[in-house]
């Protein structure tokens, strides 16, 4: 089999006095979100899309949240890892696509930079990285603001 695909999924609580970053970019919002690392949902669904394709474990067996090293970590090194950890196994991505839901901040401004940031991340070109943005109108607490969510799909191919 040369083609593989990953489903990964990520959501973390808000919480107030934390920068947010979703998908490498930061945003200008007064919450964060609730995490050992950066707290990055959307880049650790991909993580996690990437991982599930090849057949590894998840992001947290990968860098668990129990290890002082990934306290704050910078969400992006841990996708490069990712990717390098797939290239060692002879694995290398195709493309991704992710779907944030969020309803706050303004997402939809920030794609591209959010694409951006994952090709540099991922090798990838631009065009090869889906990013959407919806949100849960009012429901759960997603809808209340109280966390934000990440589904990716990841397609890899054997080297």
């Amino acid at each position: 089999m040369n083609l593989r695909i990953g489903h990964g999924y990520d959501i973390h609580r808000t919480i107030a006095g934390r920068k947010l970053v979703l998908g490498g970019v930061t945003f200008d919002a007064d919450f964060g979100l609730d995490g050992h690392s950066d707290a990055d949902a959307l880049t650790h669904a991909i993580c996690d899309a990437l991982l599930g394709a090849a057949g590894l474990p998840d992001i947290g067996h990968q860098f668990p949240n129990t290890d002082p090293a990934f306290k704050n970590a910078d969400s992006q090194i841990l996708l490069q890892r990712v990717i390098a950890t797939l290239r060692e196994r002879g694995w290398a991505p195709v493309n991704l696509d992710a779907t944030l839901i969020a309803e706050k901040p303004k997402i939809v401004l920030r794609l591209n930079e959010m694409k951006a940031a994952l090709a540099r991340s991922t090798g990838l070109s631009i065009d090869a990285i889906g990013v959407k943005a919806t949100t849960n109108e009012g429901s759960d607490d997603i809808g209340r603001g109280l966390a934000i969510a990440a589904h990716a799909v990841a397609l890899i191919q054997k080297l």
